[in-house]
């Protein structure tokens, strides 16, 4: 028996493991794609700058870290987490500005834009994990039920880790008519869940397709990808442009900071809102989320730089106060933003879970709601900063079945 055919039940037995939640990988014509796209080299989808996916510390070190008593009770809220109780009411009526965001918690953000509604990163499930019983639990009800949305014209999704792309929630979305629009590679999991692969738009970065009157352009981001046991780094990771008749929006998915959102701004922008990823960073993992000052200044590049300041469209935190996973504490990515943006004038949107609010308007959401239910005062960085990098160099790595970097098990 040769050592290739000692490997065959080995295996077998790993792709028993995995259930539909775990996707599907790209085969056919699509991997074939994937391999003609400029960004996939060696193997595997690169970064446009290089980027440690692994932490810089063993699974035993953010062990320790995850579970001391004291910082565990602060990665949590301390009671209910306020929503907001018309969500359902306010969307009744139409934007009267032609723009309006709402965002459901986490990445999940409906956007009304010039008559069009498009859904980026929808998660309604109650655990962001392959399996039921398992992984990151919601810390918050969803504002409203999926169903209640009414139609999309668009479904966006930035990348495939669990707490982006959900299979209940794309189950319940294959039914409808709605078009998909994913980065390559994204679209198999997508067709194993049940949508019609004529509804899925699968593109590579700086590519664009229209979808009812709207242009939806994959742009660069700094991230990873996986949802199963091998983690090949088949599907690729991107933040999103949409632009309408009138408006343009920017959604950054999951990303590190880096140059390139100089020249997104400078290709698509200014924009009349961003949405920006500010939660779940780590001095363990900096080079794939972004801390709070530096989301400020991912907002402030995409608007043409620091003279953008206050005339310029708000930013919307987002990647937060929804699941735990990260050893920040749970108020601390909304602390550290408000910091950043007044340090810089930069606007801010600070809506609760579920309230609709139009850009343009001469006031915004702004009460720190969060206070209210903070677990305590927040321990460690706050968030303000740009993390230093840790000096030993890992290759990447992630825990099978969270799509988070590897970190101690959820619990």
């Amino acid at each position: 028996m040769t050592g290739a055919d000692a490997l065959l039940p080995l295996r077998s037995r790993l792709r028993s493991l995995r259930t539909a939640g775990f996707g599907a990988d790209p085969a056919g014509e699509r991997m074939e794609r994937i391999r003609r796209s400029p960004n996939f080299a060696d193997g595997v989808f690169q970064n446009p700058v290089g980027a440690r996916t692994r932490p810089s510390a063993s699974t035993l070190e953010l062990a320790k870290v995850y579970f001391r008593k004291e910082e565990r009770r602060r990665r949590a809220p301390a009671g209910p987490v306020p929503l907001h109780a018309t969500t359902l009411t306010d969307l009744a009526e139409p934007p009267a500005t032609g723009l309006r965001l709402t965002w459901m918690g986490h990445s999940s953000v409906l956007a009304e834009i010039d008559g069009r509604r498009v859904l980026f990163d929808p998660v309604w499930g109650e655990r962001c994990s392959p399996f039921s019983f398992a992984g990151p639990k919601r810390l918050h009800p969803v504002p409203l039920p999926l169903a209640s949305l009414g139609p999309l014209d668009a479904v966006v999704i930035s990348h495939d880790h669990y707490d982006h792309l959900d299979m209940p929630t794309i189950r319940a979305l294959a039914g409808t008519r709605t078009a998909f629009a994913a980065p390559l590679g994204v679209g198999a999991h997508l067709e194993r869940w049940g949508v019609p692969a004529d509804r899925v738009h699968e593109l590579d970065w700086n590519d664009t397709v229209k979808i009812a009157g709207l242009a939806l352009t994959a742009t660069p981001a700094r991230h990873f990808c996986g949802r199963g046991l091998r983690n090949q780094q088949h599907t690729l990771w991107a933040s999103w442009v949409v632009t309408g008749p009138e408006h343009r929006i920017y959604h950054s998915g999951d990303t590190g900071y880096f140059e390139g959102f100089k020249d997104i701004g400078a290709e698509h922008g200014p924009f009349d809102a961003t949405m920006i990823q500010i939660g779940a960073y780590s001095e363990y993992w900096p080079d794939i989320h972004m801390t709070p000052a530096e989301g400020i200044q991912a907002h402030l590049d995409l608007q043409g730089g620091p003279s953008a300041g206050p005339s310029s469209g708000p930013m919307l935190p987002i990647h937060w106060g929804t699941f735990n996973l990260a050893p920040h504490p749970w108020s601390e990515p909304a602390e550290g933003t408000v910091k950043a943006a007044a340090d810089t004038g930069a606007r801010l949107a600070l809506p609760r879970p579920g309230e609709p609010f139009e850009p343009s308007a001469r006031a915004l959401p702004s009460a720190p709601w969060w206070r209210a239910v903070a677990g305590g005062p927040a321990v460690g960085r706050t968030g303000g900063g740009m993390p230093a990098a840790p000096g030993r160099k890992v290759d990447s790595g992630r825990i099978a079945g969270t799509g988070e970097p590897e970190t101690a098990p959820a619990v």
